[in-house]
């Protein structure tokens, strides 16, 4: 993912704005031309403010600061030709023109400045996402992937929404999660669950030795990095951790108090809970031989949604939570990519545009 910058390199004037520097101009010849047709006790040089004053909308400060000068000249010459330039009503209206198109100017420029600033912020922003947020492969052992994750903090892109998939012996593993809280220690708290789970890949534990290992990692991390011991009770993450089988047409999972994965299969919805679900990740309550596995059919043509609550939870202007399973329903079939491109498209229209909360979804399908 990319940002585009709201600036370009000359005077922070974009392509299609250079084409309305007509209006200013227009405004500046008109203005002249109307006052040096009207008697010399009618003065019209005040209304030329309007031109850098209107540049300033779209353009830069470069762009702003030359229509001024030239809505200056213009009250110059009109000085020239109606009195001369010592009259005292002449030389206060240049001097007014210049002072308020120097304050237009320097505030287009405080603005290009801020926005400048901006654009560099969400450079890092989504380089920080490509490093924690690691795009899933299209395909992965007999898999195939989509995801997509909206930051409810736009300027941001990214949250305490987490998933990656790795492979390990005989499976794909994959995890999604959602971090308790926002901002910067959410963020860094999910890089940390993600290291936990991409690190361990390759001593291919079983389930419930990735599943202990993250909650471990998650419980040293918050005790040694914050003082507030009531933080660090209230500290905790929720997630799915899933084995899909290369073997057979099944996949295992425990549920760490994380919304329930949804199973598309043959134009039918189930809802994939646990008889048993575990604690969220960080309570250190479970050991190892405590996280129950729950194992269910996975075969060739299902889809498998996986998601966070930041989904289920986004409403429409009635208040009403977002309708995941009957939305998934009515889709008319496809690949992961597509699927996750309709929930995408839903899910906005369905909020109208905003949501409220970090959203994370990935689709899988097995292939041949």
């Amino acid at each position: 993912m990319r940002v585009s910058p709201d600036l370009t390199r000359i005077g922070g004037e974009t392509r299609s704005s250079r084409a309305l520097f007509a209006i200013p101009l227009v405004i500046i010849v008109a203005i002249t031309v109307i006052d040096l047709q009207t008697p010399s006790t009618v003065h019209l040089g005040p209304f030329l403010i309007a031109a850098p004053a209107i540049t300033a909308s779209f353009a830069g400060a470069g762009g702003t600061a030359a229509i001024g000068a030239l809505a200056v000249a213009a009250q110059v010459l009109i000085g020239v030709l109606q009195g001369g330039l010592t009259t005292a009503n002449h030389q206060a209206q240049i001097v007014a023109l210049i002072v308020i198109s120097g304050l237009v100017t320097s505030f287009r420029y405080a603005t290009d400045r801020h926005r400048r600033k901006l654009s560099q912020v969400r450079t890092v922003a989504v380089a920080a996402q490509e490093v924690l947020l690691r795009p899933l492969p299209e395909r992965i052992g007999e898999l195939r992937i989509a995801s997509l994750y909206l930051a409810a903090d736009e300027e941001a892109q990214i949250g305490g929404d987490l998933y990656a998939a790795v492979r390990t012996e005989g499976a794909t593993r994959l995890v999604i999660g959602d971090v308790r809280g926002k901002g910067m220690a959410a963020i860094g708290d999910a890089a940390v669950l993600i290291g936990a789970f991409r690190g361990s890949a390759y001593r291919n534990l079983s389930l419930p030795g990735i599943v202990d290992h993250m909650d471990s990692a998650m419980s040293w991390n918050w005790h040694h990095t914050t003082g507030d011991e009531r933080n660090f009770l209230e500290s905790f993450v929720t997630a799915v951790v899933l084995d899909v089988y290369d073997d057979g047409p099944v996949a295992g999972m425990v549920n760490c108090g994380h919304p329930s994965p949804l199973l598309l299969h043959k134009g039918e919805v189930a809802t994939l809970d646990v008889d048993d679900p575990a604690v969220p990740l960080g309570l250190q309550v479970l050991r190892e031989l405590d996280y129950q596995v729950e194992m269910f059919r996975f075969e060739y043509g299902d889809f498998l949604v996986l998601h966070t609550d930041g989904v289920v939870e986004a409403r429409d202007g009635s208040g009403a939570f977002y309708p995941l399973p009957e939305r998934l329903a009515a889709w008319k079939g496809g690949s992961p990519q597509s699927l996750v491109d309709y929930l995408h498209a839903d899910l906005l229209r369905y909020t109208g545009g905003v949501v409220n909360d970090d959203a994370a979804i990935v689709v899988i399908a097995r292939c041949a």
